[in-house]
């Protein structure tokens, strides 16, 4: 294969690669698209003649920035971008926004083995725990050791 065409395949090869980057996310075909390009100024730089070989570099890393700077500019807000990323949310969760009505101490009963976390069952109500010291088995009475800003800590009775 001559230089040319060689020089010309690896400019479409990474370009299409790095179209593909759109559809199927996660950099591993850009990146071989960039390595194309890069092959390709290589290339460029050695087999053109002298005023060629520097403008076709210079044209290369150019249109190299300008993609990327016009990818990471627009691409979030395209409808694709969109589908792809996680929206920002103004809602704030917490856990367990009744456990302030558990006092330490209370007893209850493990509702899954507690390892060290899982569900036990006070009052009738299911809370998400956390045991202190040994694992708990599904069954056995547990007893509030601390409540922490939604997180409740029990140990075995």
């Amino acid at each position: 294969m001559d230089p040319i065409t060689l020089y010309i395949t690896l400019l479409l090869v990474g370009f299409v690669l790095i179209g593909m980057e759109i559809f199927i996310p996660g950099g591993i075909l850009g990146s071989i698209g960039a390595v194309a390009w890069l092959i390709a100024a290589i290339i460029g730089m050695v087999k053109f003649e002298t005023p060629w070989n520097m403008l076709s570099a210079v044209v290369l890393l150019v249109f190299g920035v300008f993609t990327f700077i016009i990818w990471i500019k627009f691409f979030p807000k395209s409808r694709i971008g969109k589908s792809l990323s996680l929206s920002e949310s103004t809602e704030t969760f917490k856990a367990h926004t009744d456990v302030d009505a558990f006092a330490v101490g209370t007893t209850g009963e493990a509702v899954s083995t507690l390892r060290p976390a899982g569900i036990a069952r006070f009052d009738g109500k299911r809370i998400d725990v956390v045991a202190d010291g040994e694992w708990v088995e599904a069954g056995q009475p547990v007893k509030i050791s601390s409540t922490d800003d939604g997180h409740v800590s029990v140990v075995k009775v």
